[in-house]
């Protein structure tokens, strides 16, 4: 009898189940995902990556070394490695991916669900939000539309769909678990959509879709054991990935801009300390004078609760609003001051620049990179101290890592960096990966590097 019961329970639940999904059916009345995922599934691409294996032994990298005790200048070893990508434009070949799908290759596959097979060109890769995009020279492509990732809700059904452990397109789905996750990796600007459709390696850059086969994110990161899944994945959100396309079109990169402001999170105590109606949000902790942010009229102890129409949470979601805002556009800002509403606008000014004439040393652990001290007049002199990142050659180690001109180191590992002898001092015995801490435009950013 209990077991009939337990029979029943379970029916009852799976029949309830299916009622809450709003699926179509097939002929047999069954619902099914099959005809959205007719439409989107050639959108998704196999990508494979060929790099050169760095060897695990620091010294066997030191010329010196190799020919001191006689051994053979052997090239790197290749190493293949497969991931995923969307095709967002047919007429020109554009396919988003992440960043540290494609990071150090020397050449890049995509395979299509028809098998056709075509080599992609990297149109710009950007380690701050873990984005690239490649373009590949081929005809009757099908792209995928893209969604509005703000309007996802949690419980809202989503679809993942990659090249798990390179074995070819696969399917899995789940629900959206949270929103906004952040402070994951440390390495940029993170807006992270969380999922509990199952991903697996290899299914970073692939898409997350909503059951109208609409893009609302690109499939980045995962925890669990041994790196496999546990039900707990993270993905870009669209609207994040559409404006760092958008930048690399333009520019060839993201150039991020300078606003002049730290913020913090506001607590509810801090709430009720300022006599502002929200628990939420970013709490001004200084402006720099003269700045963008003093300009348009911000203060300390102002509570910023959205950036140009979208909310702001907490200082993190502060600074990927700002930071994903290019050079010389307008931002408005709205929040409370002394507990009544108010609103700021702006632009967004230039980082801080490198005279072309600055001297720097080179960086044997970051080739393509160069480092000086932060010189009398200079912008940032005596504001921050830290190594400056004079010069980062195109297409470098230093270049694909992420770093960039301009760039203030503060950190390497666990050490403070306070002058460009520090930083290189600091790189003789680096940890493994290599963590590195530095100051660009108003926010910190950490670089992983292995």
């Amino acid at each position: 009898m209990n077991r009939a019961l337990a029979f029943l329970a379970l029916a009852a639940l799976a029949a309830l189940a299916h009622a809450s999904l709003p699926l179509p059916t097939d002929a047999r009345g069954q619902p099914t995902l099959a005809p959205m995922l007719a439409q989107v599934t050639p959108a998704v691409v196999n990508i494979a990556v060929l790099v050169r294996q760095p060897e695990q032994n620091p010294l066997l990298r030191d010329p010196f070394f190799r020919r001191f005790f006689e051994l053979p200048d052997r090239p790197a070893r290749p190493q293949v490695s497969a991931g995923s990508g969307v095709i967002i434009d047919a007429a020109r070949g554009l396919v988003i991916t992440n960043h540290h799908v494609v990071k150090d290759a020397q050449e890049v596959v995509v395979t299509l669900k028809d098998r056709r097979q075509f080599p992609a060109k990297i149109v710009g890769s950007d380690p701050g939000t873990d984005i690239a995009l490649l373009r590949i020279p081929a005809e009757r492509l099908t792209a995928i539309p893209i969604g509005d990732s703000d309007a996802l809700q949690v419980g809202d059904f989503v679809v993942a769909i990659g090249n798990p452990f390179g074995i070819g397109q696969t399917v899995t789905s789940g629900i959206v678990s949270a929103l906004g996750r952040s402070g994951l990796s440390m390495e940029g600007y993170e807006d992270f959509v969380q999922t509990d459709a199952p991903i697996n390696p290899g299914n970073s850059g692939g898409a997350l879709v909503n059951l109208a086969g609409e893009l609302v994110g690109i499939n980045s990161a995962i925890i669990g054991p041994a790196g496999g899944n546990v039900g707990i994945g993270f993905a870009v959100p669209s609207n994040m990935a559409r404006v760092i396309v958008d930048q690399i079109l333009r520019y060839g990169e993201v150039k991020r801009g300078r606003v002049g402001l730290a913020t913090q999170d506001l607590t509810p105590d801090l709430a009720k300390s300022f006599n502002v109606p929200v628990t939420e949000g970013a709490l001004v902790a200084s402006v720099e004078p003269g700045s963008p942010a003093d300009r348009a009229g911000l203060k300390p102890r102002d509570v910023v609760v959205a950036v140009n129409g979208r909310p702001v949470r907490s200082s993190a979601d502060m600074r990927n609003r700002i930071g994903l805002i290019p050079i010389g556009e307008e931002f408005e800002v709205r929040g409370f001051r002394e507990g009544r509403p108010f609103t700021a606008r702006g632009r967004v000014g230039e980082p801080f620049t490198v005279s072309t004439s600055a001297a720097g040393a080179a960086v044997p652990q970051l080739a393509g990179a160069k480092v000086g001290n932060i010189e009398a007049g200079m912008p940032m002199h005596g504001k921050i101290e830290g190594a400056l990142v004079t010069e980062v050659e195109p297409g470098s180690a230093a270049y694909r890592n992420g770093l960039r001109a301009g760039d203030i180191v503060v950190g390497v590992g666990r050490a403070r960096v306070r002058s460009a002898q520090e930083f290189l001092a600091a790189l003789r015995a680096p940890e493994s990966p290599l963590r590195i801490t530095l100051i660009r435009g108003d926010f910190q950013v950490t670089l992983i590097i292995r």
